[in-house]
């Protein structure tokens, strides 16, 4: 598999790649396992329903967006519209939360290396510790949380494309990590991949708990979270849950 031969289903507005966890696992560790490309990594994201939103109200976001080399479905919902709507319906969900630890076990026989950049000193060093532990073997070659600016950031950079991980996992959210790619990656050009991962490195540290499975197979996550987070999420929901689910039923083929 490559890059170029990966089919994209049309959901929300967005090309969706039409693979499974597993299947893009897959194509992170053979994208790792080749070259680095002189104009930068190769850029894997994500999108859910704000995603769709903030890609269907600013233009600008959109194309930070539509850059991917590859968009996977980190929503329930995008796989159930493509089932109903589109003639090339999603394999299913793609949460990053599920694909980091899959990868992290695949690579240590690949001999992939990981870099985790984003969130706070605190939760990026205990995602650090329990990636470790999830997957003993696992070559780590750096880390480092994600509030840093100017000449910090700048050191930062040339640190981490010395350090030439395969796979820089970026957790910033959404959209400053979208931002960050566009503005930064041609500094990385050792970094094999880049994937954007949102609040990953909460959930992998423990700091936030997953929804349960069923309520994850029911496009429900969202309610789960709001409401461990009802003031922080309310109003994002609000506004961004049904202009998505208009999306979702008049962009989708």
């Amino acid at each position: 598999m490559t890059i170029n031969t990966i089919e994209s289903s049309f959901v929300g507005g967005a090309a969706i790649a039409r693979l499974g966890l597993v299947e893009t696992a897959q194509m992170m560790l053979d994208l790792a396992a080749g070259p680095a490309r002189p104009e930068g990594p190769y850029y894997l994201t994500s999108a859910n329903g704000e995603v769709l939103t903030r890609r269907f109200l600013d233009r600008d976001f959109a194309r930070l967006i539509d850059d991917a080399d590859s968009i996977a479905a980190d929503g329930q919902p995008l796989v159930t519209a493509s089932r109903l709507f589109s003639k090339k319906p999603l394999p299913e969900r793609v949460a990053t939360t599920d694909l980091y630890p899959l990868v992290a076990q695949m690579a240590q026989g690949r001999g992939a290396s990981f870099y985790l950049f984003g969130a706070s000193e605190d939760v990026n060093r205990a995602a650090c510790e329990a990636t470790r532990r999830m997957a003993p073997d696992l070559k780590i070659v750096g880390r480092s949380h994600g509030y840093l600016k100017g000449a910090q950031l700048v050191a930062k950079l040339d640190e981490i494309n010395a350090l030439a991980p395969d796979i820089l996992w970026l957790a910033m959210g959404v959209p400053l990590e979208q931002k960050f790619v566009a503005e930064h990656r041609r500094r990385l050009r050792n970094v094999k991949v880049v994937k954007t991962s949102g609040g990953l490195f909460d959930f992998v540290a423990g700091a936030k708990p997953r929804a349960p499975q069923w309520m994850q197979s029911a496009g429900l996550e969202w309610a789960f979270r709001l409401g461990l987070e009802p003031r922080r999420l309310m109003l994002r929901y609000l506004t961004t849950n049904p202009l998505a689910a208009y999306l979702l039923l008049t962009q989708t083929r």
